[in-house]
């Protein structure tokens, strides 16, 4: 089928992450799509080649006049041009039209999952829109989880490919990735850390930025990298021994890696964030020992400005363990391309 996926880059690079991946992996199953995006100027470092079967329209000034394809995927509610509308309505047989939502782990994403949206008003009247959610259970959407990832993550070099990037760990020394909204409480952070020998591999942005205004301790050795494709920041997330990520995409990727690892969730000035945060933690720890759980959720809430920095890390072994058990339930799922895929074809 031919897919026609639109995103719209709003203040960060998550977006275009999430609608990247999903491209590719539709089209490494055999799926022709066509990725709409204003701003897709970071995709000349995230995919530098592109990926067979995904065609990249840039639609910020005035789209071109192009038919719409098999099936419309607008990725958070990012709204399709009205003139691309009008001709899905003008077509014999209309294209499935999909939402695809933003991830969250609060209870009405399973309530929400596949309703229909009948189209009243406006240029796509007598259209329906689906909402598909991405999800941490089995009555959600899924995750996106390409075929074959876990086996990589297996067979992963860890030494071999820091070298390939000029970086080593030394004798005894963990090593954590950084990546982060702008956060007040990395210079806490970085105490923590150094409490024993650490190499802090930073992502470019806020992380870096802040890295360069403070003094990191003595303990502390700190690697700026570079940006990186998606595919190597997820050997990135693998090479780690404790990974600090933010917003949706790298979140996931974290999952996938099975190592501990903490969010920094996408603020929203209302507050609404704290409760998303929770509703993941609810399930995340969910069965999880009790000095374990709150030991965790006070490194969460504390790097979210929820609460002061606690000032130590999870007890690492059981943490490891907590995340290698999360991720083995996730894996148990149906992933999201697959899911989709199976959606489309129904609503065909």
């Amino acid at each position: 089928m031919l897919w026609d996926l639109f995103c719209r880059v709003i203040d960060n690079h998550g977006d275009l992450g999430v609608c990247w991946r999903l491209a590719r992996d539709l089209s490494a199953r055999g799926q022709r799509v066509r990725l709409w995006v204003d701003d897709p100027g970071a995709l000349s470092w995230m995919a530098p080649d592109g990926a067979p079967g995904v065609d990249v329209i840039r639609w910020d000034r005035g789209p071109p006049q192009i038919d719409p394809g098999d099936v419309v995927v607008e990725a958070f509610g990012c709204d399709p041009p009205g003139e691309f509308l009008a001709r899905m309505t003008a077509r014999p047989r209309p294209p499935v039209w999909i939402n695809l939502e933003y991830l969250s782990a609060e209870a009405y994403v399973e309530r929400s999952h596949g309703l229909p949206s009948p189209q009243t008003v406006g240029p796509a009247r007598g259209l329906t829109k689906w909402f598909f959610y991405p999800g941490f259970t089995p009555a959600t959407g899924g995750l996106l989880r390409e075929p074959g990832l876990l086996a990589e993550r297996a067979a992963f070099d860890r030494d071999a490919w820091l070298a390939a990037h000029g970086l080593a760990a030394r004798q005894g020394e963990r090593i954590a990735s950084l990546f982060c909204y702008d956060n007040p409480a990395l210079p806490a952070l970085l105490q923590t850390l150094a409490a024993v020998p650490t190499l802090l591999l930073a992502s470019p942005g806020p992380a870096q930025g802040r890295l360069r205004a403070c003094q990191p301790p003595p303990a502390l050795r700190i690697a700026e990298l570079p940006w990186l494709t998606q595919p190597d920041y997820d050997r990135l997330l693998w090479s780690c021994d404790l990974n600090f990520v933010r917003g949706e995409d790298s979140f996931v990727r974290a999952q996938w890696a099975g190592a501990p690892f903490v969010w920094q969730i996408y603020p929203q000035h209302d507050g609404a964030h704290a409760t998303k945060l929770d509703a993941f933690l609810d399930r995340f720890l969910d069965g999880a020992d009790p000095a374990d759980a709150s030991a965790l959720r006070a490194c969460w809430h504390g790097w979210n400005g929820l609460a002061p920095w606690p000032g130590v890390l999870p007890e690492a072994v059981r943490w490891h363990d907590l995340c290698r058990n999360w991720r083995r339930q996730l894996a148990a799922q149906s992933d999201l391309a697959t899911q989709l895929l199976g959606f489309v074809a129904e609503k065909r």
